[in-house]
């Protein structure tokens, strides 16, 4: 009897034992959230926009902050230096975006959005020649439609295009220019993470110079609208590193030569042909 207690005993203390972790139920998985957020941070050896260096043909250091929810909606800001060159009285163009992309499945995807370019401190009356009190601030929307790597976008000026004018010289104000764009990023299937781009745009500025404050327009030209085109390689780590070299191109070229700085009495081809490369990194 009593060997029969000292074995119930030992049972008794065994099943009292606390549990090993092996043992123990698996916490429960965190619930995803449902948006992402992420940051970017890049170099670039020459800042491109839609052809047009925005650096006057120097370096630029470049970043921005995204916010994606799972619905389809987005928001997010960007920031580059650029040239007083041509941004009389400024140095920052900081963007402001938003909008919804609709994934109707896989491979198809259709978004609406809009973007506002700030210039901070930027004014016509502020260069080296007073002009007009005329900001560069420009406030644009776009549709877009994606299949795979390619992506057919096009944008709409709700205000003067980049301070565009007949305040500064053009026949009528320019809202309602627009911008049609296609690019592709083409992952090659030799090398992950490599991928091919490709773009092409045309500028169609709403007005062209008035003859009557340019008599012999800009070397010679009135119309300042072109196309626009770019094509290079993109390389992604898995860590989130991402290293880019491009060539990029215009037509049009007599408009945009021996453009007269705003600063001072340089002068420069805006939109010469030429390479530039990118290191950044998206955290």
């Amino acid at each position: 009897m009593l060997k029969q207690k000292i074995m119930a005993a030992s049972l008794l203390a065994l099943c009292t034992l606390p549990a090993f972790a092996a043992d123990a139920p698996a916490p429960a998985e965190a619930p995803k959230a449902p948006y992402t957020l992420s940051a970017n941070v890049f170099l670039v050896s020459d800042y491109f926009f839609r052809g047009i260096t925005q650096t006057w043909g120097k370096p630029a250091v470049q970043g921005g902050f995204d916010f994606v929810h799972e619905s389809g909606i987005y928001v997010g800001t960007w920031a580059s230096n650029v040239s007083g060159n041509q941004f009389p009285g400024g140095s920052l163009e900081w963007d402001l975006y938003g909008g919804y992309n609709y994934k109707i499945n896989d491979d198809f995807t259709i978004g609406a959005g809009v973007l506002y370019y700030y210039y901070p401190g930027a004014n016509f009356s502020k260069a080296a020649t007073p002009g007009p009190d005329k900001t560069l601030n420009t406030f644009e929307g776009n549709i877009s439609a994606s299949w795979k790597w390619l992506t057919f976008k096009i944008s709409y000026a709700f205000t003067d295009y980049f301070g565009a004018s007949q305040a500064i010289g053009y026949k009528g104000d320019t809202s309602g220019t627009l911008y049609p764009e296609l690019n592709a990023a083409y992952p090659l299937p030799f090398a992950e993470g490599l991928s091919l781009i490709g773009h092409v745009g045309y500028t169609s500025v709403r007005e062209e110079l008035d003859p009557a404050v340019f008599p012999t327009g800009f070397n010679g030209k009135f119309n300042p609208n072109y196309m626009d085109w770019k094509l290079g390689l993109s390389y992604v780590w898995k860590d989130g590193w991402t290293i880019g070299a491009y060539y990029v191109d215009t037509n049009n070229k007599d408009f945009y030569k021996n453009t007269v700085s705003f600063a001072n009495s340089d002068t420069k081809d805006l939109a010469r042909s030429g390479g530039y490369i990118t290191l950044g990194r998206t955290f």
